[in-house]
């Protein structure tokens, strides 16, 4: 039996349960869930061990890697740019940033090139690996990129490319970097244990990830699934340490399970995190606001992108379509919904082969949802 540690609110007992259900059908290494509404804390439960031995038990202070949920956390930085009048989400990426305007992309706006209608999933041509740990040259190669789809037609998932872009925004329109934005003006003021550049003194926090034992199911493997995912270098060098310390806003921030639900409880409260409003309802509103949908070129679903997250399409994170949120590799997801006004975030370290809609969290969504 596995020991679930932390607190559950009086009639939230069903969540631990199917927690604990989920360790015991061994789907789960170590994990942790959290759940809160407007502030309040109504589960924040962790459980297993972070090393592959099972010697080492996960406590309320792993930072686990959490890959593309991020990218929902570091979508809130661009918005703050907006809302300090730093950037305009119509304002063309090229005015911004020139060298990105090549090969047709000059027209493309901040929201578009966030909700993964740049064409540039990934590189046609063989790089070092080493690239993606070097932020400046890895997103002026980007932005030399020529497009596989005429931008801004339709989407792309972007998994590793959306990073570079979004930070290279950021620091260009306000002259500091996403994570430093992110780590000074919301999570050190709110407690907030979330990194996206994690230093060198939290790096023993950091549990050991199992890798999935196989692929998702994309379909056919098309020229955009392939340089997404699917060439050796679609990805940098997860086991060295640089890839934690480098600041990659699409795929390496690092969090609890609560810290993921009070970042996201910004797009369950229409602008608020920890009860600070860090964005007004107009800011907020353009955040969410429908970018495109349809069927993605790179995902093998349907998507609803706002500017940087997902909106429920297709209910992987409980009943309500409002919901906003997003996945990340092997099943960590984090979301809020204003129609509850509650938030969650869901971190594992035993990866699934789940492209998005983990089993294991939709089964703790549903839990959380019959409890509201």
């Amino acid at each position: 039996m596995v020991d679930i540690q932390g607190f559950v609110a009086p009639g939230f007992e069903p969540v631990a349960d199917t927690f604990r259900a989920n360790f015991d059908a061994g789907e789960e290494l170590g994990a942790g869930f959290a759940a809160i509404r407007e502030g309040e804390t109504l589960v924040n439960i962790w459980g297993g061990t972070t090393d592959r031995a099972g010697a080492k038990p996960w406590t309320r202070n792993t930072l686990a890697p959490v890959f593309s949920t991020t990218k929902g956390i570091a979508s809130i930085i661009v918005a703050w740019c907006v809302e300090q009048g730093l950037l305009r989400y119509e304002d063309r990426v090229s005015d911004l940033w020139p060298e990105f305007g090549a090969h047709g992309k000059d027209k493309l706006t901040i929201a578009q090139a966030i909700s993964h209608q740049a064409g540039v999933p990934g590189f046609v041509n063989e790089i070092d690996q080493s690239l993606w740990l070097k932020p400046r040259e890895c997103a002026a190669a980007i932005a030399a990129l020529e497009p596989l789809w005429p931008p801004g037609s339709q989407s792309g998932y972007h998994p590793m490319t959306w990073g570079y872009i979004a930070a290279e925004i950021v620091r260009r329109a306000a002259e500091r970097s996403l994570g430093s934005i992110l780590r000074e003006e919301i999570c050190a003021p709110s407690g907030i244990d979330f990194w996206v550049g994690l230093p060198d003194s939290e790096h023993d926090r950091v549990p050991d990830m199992r890798k999935p034992t196989k692929v998702g199911s994309f379909g056919e493997i098309t020229l955009p699934r392939k340089v997404a995912f699917f060439t050796p270098w679609a990805s940098g060098p997860r086991s060295d340490p640089d890839w934690r310390r480098v600041e990659l806003a699409s795929a390496n921030g690092h969090g609890t399970a609560l810290a993921v639900a009070q970042l996201y409880g910004l797009y369950a409260t229409g602008g608020e995190i920890e009860g600070v409003r860090m964005l007004s309802p107009e800011t907020h509103a353009q955040l969410v606001e429908r970018r495109i949908l349809g069927e993605d070129l790179v995902l093998p679903f349907t998507m609803d992108w706002r500017s940087g997250p997902m909106a429920n399409l297709h209910k992987f994170y409980g009943p309500n379509q409002e919901a906003i949120g997003h996945s990340g590799n092997g099943g960590s997801c984090g979301f809020g919904d204003p129609v509850t006004r509650v938030s969650a975030g869901y971190v594992l370290n035993k990866q699934s082969s789940s492209l998005m809609g983990d089993a294991r969290a939709r089964r703790l969504f549903d839990a959380l949802n019959t409890c509201l």
